[in-house]
């Protein structure tokens, strides 16, 4: 709320402005009792001021504007912790104005999309294998594989002590697939790959629930659009 009415600003204006909803719907959602600050129940005319908690039937609201959520490409070789003695950190790397963090990891061998943020709010729900977010990625083995290690793929392999969960593959080539993982076990493709006979050789995430890396180029970085943080809020609330 920085630049705001040192006074607050009003709080239909302040929920409209999270994307929620209009002002004539805060309104609606303040008179029907749904809206606490600071967890008393809001009327009317409430000023907003910083540091006060807004909630929507329980929800926190948060203005669009002060929350970065951000799609890069990360290249080999980076390292997705915010660990300043990790000179191959992935904070240092990007040098964004503000403090972000990354949104789980990508091993420092593997490339393609990740997702930052400084919303610490939404992070484990979107990390929650439970909730089944879609990862996808682009794999190349060492060598051509067969139906049986598809099958297999698919069907789960013990990983970390338990069977991974059914996941989805497409061929691309005789040594490269794409696969559609629900889940996020450590190294969890690399080990799968390995525990079949097959050497994981190159590893891209080309997707992250509803965002796309599409044409971003790697080391580069993005805003999510107002349509892809709508879609991908929308799907962990």
């Amino acid at each position: 709320m920085s630049g705001t009415d040192p006074e607050g600003i009003r709080l239909n204006k302040y929920i409209a402005s999270s994307g929620l909803c209009s002002r004539r719907e805060a309104d609606a959602l303040i008179e029907s009792g749904k809206v606490t600050v600071n967890g008393t129940v809001a009327v009317q005319g409430t000023k907003i001021k910083h540091g006060d908690t807004v909630e929507v039937s329980g929800k926190p609201v948060i203005p669009e504007d002060s929350m970065v959520y951000i799609a890069f490409n990360k290249p080999l070789g980076v390292t997705c912790t915010t660990d300043s003695r990790d000179p191959s950190n992935i904070v240092d790397y990007i040098r964004y104005k503000e403090r972000i963090f990354p949104v789980g990891r990508l091993d420092k061998n593997s490339s393609g999309l990740i997702l930052l943020t400084n919303d610490g709010s939404i992070v484990n729900k979107l990390l929650r294998a439970e909730n089944g977010h879609e990862k996808e990625y682009i794999v190349t083995l060492n060598r051509p594989y067969d139906r049986n290690f598809l099958k297999e793929m698919e069907s789960g392999v013990p990983v970390l002590g338990q069977l991974t969960l059914p996941c989805t593959l497409k061929p691309v080539n005789d040594k490269t697939f794409r696969i559609i993982l629900h889940q996020g076990l450590n190294r969890q493709i690399r080990r799968m790959c390995d525990h079949l006979g097959y050497k994981v050789i190159k590893l891209k995430r080309i997707r992250f629930m509803n965002v796309i890396l599409g044409d971003l180029a790697p080391g580069k970085w993005r805003y999510l659009t107002s349509e892809e943080k709508k879609d991908l809020l929308k799907d962990i609330t």
